[in-house]
């Protein structure tokens, strides 16, 4: 028996689009197949981190099956990176109108936003989008896909409502899930998370989000520029407390400059309802304050999946705040059984479960000995502008005992960016004092994902700024950012001496 998915928020409302992304990722009619004798693996999961796993190991020539109880495409497809991104992409445009003057271009006023036709739009791009994780394109590629519950009942089996598949390898891949802060009077109040904002048909009045991490900002800015009053609730010193101090202030400025209002350092005491609005009781600097609002927007809090598995039937250890316990390899405490992606990881992301996914597929199938810990991973924050980062923070690196030299570009003297309007951003680079070696970049600019990912080749292939500044980037480009730092890097390896020497060899050579 399939999950009723009709019934799961994020395939809310039952329009032509929502139904066809049901169709794909959990067809109301799927019958689960008969298990075909012993797989080489089987895997939990069908989000990024799964289906990677799945459609690799078939590629591979594996017999395969997987599992999944909800929705195929995971977060990512469903409540995350697609729906998120097509909203994103929204509110630019509404910037881009809103700032068009600047460029010579007069709107008229009465400029409407349809929030309807944007949520109409992200439904349908996602439908479009979740035909790559379909449950019969995964058939199709020869893997045997089980839409159920999958409990683990022995070290080498798993069932499937009254189907048992016995494995040989297994990898655990069912992801994360959004939880709820313990706020007083907040479930009662009722709230919002990323499984359930993209259900919204209404745009808020107001919105209140609790949590400044990478989901409450980008939302926050977003519903701003849709036209709702968004207050940002944050408990520590500034937004995306993660991120370089300079990098979060200018993300921060940003998100004001767009109308959120933004409250840190405040302790959030209660939430409860009155005359049909919900109030928010919060405490900033030993002083009360209320913030009423219309909706309530989770932004913090995510943890593991691991609940229902039967993995202590299996041998797996697991947390139920950190997840599965696993070792470098992303070996379980039961060697024939693998977990990758958010249930295991402390980097959640979508290029981290597939990156994870390919180790898996190494090590569980071809005795292969990759190391999770081995990876660079990059990150970005889809904010406007966005923040990137790849590597070490300056302070990670002096923990650690490195001394850092950190050269640092503003967008501001970078060409492109100035005549696109969008100079207002930097770029860090830490390398090892002394040496060629890049340790760490964040950077701060409208396309800082597109961009990191330069350095994080350099970083992967042990290239470094020396190599970066030898590379011809075209002109003109933001991209000439990272040739600037590389260049700047290159100018240190000048030294006075060097200097007295080079102009003794051209004063011989006049």
């Amino acid at each position: 028996m399939t999950t009723d998915v009709f019934k799961l928020p994020q395939v809310q409302p039952l329009d032509e689009h929502n139904r066809v992304l049901v169709e794909h990722v959990h067809p109301p009619d799927w019958e689960n197949p008969e298990p075909d004798g012993r797989y080489n693996i089987v895997v939990v999961g069908g989000g990024t981190a799964g289906l990677v796993t799945a459609a690799g190991a078939a590629g591979l020539g594996a017999k395969v099956a997987l599992i999944e109880r909800e929705l195929l495409g995971g977060d990512c497809l469903n409540v995350g990176c697609v729906p998120s991104k097509a909203l994103i992409r929204c509110a630019r445009a509404i910037a881009d109108v809103r700032d068009a003057g600047t460029f010579g271009v007069l709107v008229p006023d009465g400029v409407e936003v349809d929030f309807a036709a944007i949520m109409e739009r992200m439904r349908r791009l996602r439908a479009g989008i979740s035909q790559n994780d379909s449950a019969q394109r995964f058939r199709d590629l020869g893997i045997d896909v089980f839409v159920g519950e999958g409990r683990f009942t022995d070290h080498d089996t798993i069932a499937v409502g009254d189907k048992s598949l016995h494995f040989a390898k297994a990898c655990i891949a069912t992801g994360a899930r959004a939880v709820a802060l313990p706020i007083a009077g907040l479930a009662e109040a009722g709230y919002l998370t990323n499984e359930t904002l993209f259900s919204l048909t209404e745009l808020p009045r107001r919105l209140t989000v609790i949590g400044a991490g990478p989901i409450g900002c980008e939302m926050a800015q977003c519903f701003a520029r849709f036209g709702s009053k968004v207050t940002l609730l944050e408990v520590s010193p500034h937004v995306l407390l993660r991120e370089d101090r300079d990098a979060a202030e200018r993300i921060q400025a940003a998100m004001q400059r767009d109308g959120v209002e933004i409250v840190c350092d405040c302790n959030i005491l209660r939430v409860r309802q009155e005359n049909g609005e919900k109030i928010v009781e919060i405490e900033v600097a030993g002083e009360g304050r209320t913030v009423p609002t219309d909706e309530i927007l989770l932004g913090a809090g995510r943890a593991p999946n691991v609940q229902g598995l039967g993995l202590d039937a299996a041998g797996v250890e697991f947390d139920e705040r950190a997840g599965v316990r696993v070792n470098d390899r992303l070996q379980t405490t039961n060697p024939n059984i693998y977990a990758a992606g958010d249930v295991c990881f402390a980097y959640k992301f979508t290029h981290t479960a597939d990156a994870l996914a390919r180790i898996v597929l190494q090590n569980a199938l071809f005795f292969g000995r990759s190391k999770a810990g081995a990876l660079t991973i990059p990150w970005c924050t889809y904010t406007d502008p966005e923040i990137a980062h790849v590597g070490l923070y300056a302070h990670e690196a002096e923990e650690k005992g490195i001394a850092v030299q950190t050269f640092t570009i503003e967008l501001a003297t970078v060409d492109r960016a100035i005549l696109e309007g969008e100079d207002d951003g930097f770029l860090k680079v830490h390398v090892q004092k002394g040496k060629d070696r890049i340790l760490g970049a964040t950077l701060v600019a409208r396309h800082a994902g597109d961009m990191i990912s330069e350095i994080t080749l350099a970083m992967t292939s042990g290239a470094g700024l020396g190599t970066i500044a030898k590379t011809i980037h075209p002109y003109p480009t933001q991209a000439e950012a990272i040739k600037k730092a590389a260049d700047a890097y290159a100018r240190t390896r000048l030294t006075p001496a060097v200097k007295r020497l080079f102009e003794l060899v051209l004063r011989w050579r006049r």
